[in-house]
């Protein structure tokens, strides 16, 4: 993976793949360049066998503040709504490569979260947040509907009624309300978030990577699917993790009572 992007930060260490939003000086607010060097940087990740956790974040003092509006400052009234249309395809690209990447993927927040970062930090699948953190769909503040699959994700993990209290009256919340709620995994002071996450990524990066794959792909099918479909599909990704090296590596760890040692293959 290439190392030259230049809105993104990437760094890999035992297994770990850090990507870091890098536009600080707008609170790392999300341009063209940017959604383009996530999806590439994505993508790639989707291929890397040697990448066995991923952990998203933002430079500076926040996660991310959304949209860069001046980006369509120049746009032409008559041709806004299509542009748009246009501009959320490559976000579509980012938010479907996040939910199908093969590794566990997790959003470290701190400072501003709000539109559709937000909602890329939503796409991961485990979200710590720090108790700086100031989150909110500020959509409506300035007349749009929530973009970047927020609809989709606020619902599924908070119920209607507290989605749209979100959305509607798009108000922050802070990090420790997010926990309560359950839109974040976990709330810590800012001082430990790197700790808490480093520790997380280590966890999952030392762990089954295709299992946890597996698993993801089944959660995510079975939010719309009946209980005989999930069943059906449940069947079908045992048959396949039954194969892997590290379902053998665990059975033997278990009966010879020592750590397992994984492979993620």
């Amino acid at each position: 993976m290439r190392s030259d992007f230049q809105h993104v930060l990437v760094r890999r260490e035992s297994g770990v793949l850090t990507i870091v939003m890098n536009r600080p000086q707008v609170l790392n607010a999300i341009n063209d360049l940017m959604v383009q060097e996530l999806i590439e940087i994505v993508e790639e990740t989707a291929r890397d066998g040697e990448i066995r956790c991923v952990v998203l974040t933002g430079a500076g003092r926040a996660f991310g503040a959304g949209q860069d509006l001046s980006v369509f400052a120049s746009t032409p009234a008559d041709e806004y709504g299509s542009a748009v249309r246009e501009h959320l395809q490559a976000y579509h690209r980012l938010i479907m490569g996040i939910q199908q990447l093969p590794q566990p993927v997790i959003a470290a927040i701190h400072g501003v979260a709000t539109g559709v970062s937000l909602n890329i930090a939503l796409a991961c699948d485990l979200r710590i947040a720090a108790g700086d953190a100031r989150i909110s769909e500020a959509f409506a503040r300035i007349g749009l509907v929530p973009d970047g699959g927020g609809a989709y994700f606020l619902t599924r993990l908070l119920g209607s009624a507290k989605a749209l209290e979100l959305a509607l009256l798009a108000e922050e919340i802070s990090g420790v309300e997010a926990e309560r709620i359950g839109l974040v995994n976990k709330c810590v002071p800012l001082s430990e978030l790197e700790k808490a996450v480093s520790a997380l990524a280590r966890r999952l990066a030392a762990g089954p990577t295709r299992t946890y794959g597996l698993i993801k792909q089944l959660f995510h099918a079975s939010q719309d699917q009946d209980l005989v479909a999930v069943l059906q599909l449940e069947g079908e990704f045992q048959s396949r993790a039954v194969k892997t090296a590290d379902h053998r590596e665990g059975v033997q760890a278990f009966l010879q009572k020592r750590p397992p040692r994984y492979s993620g293959k």
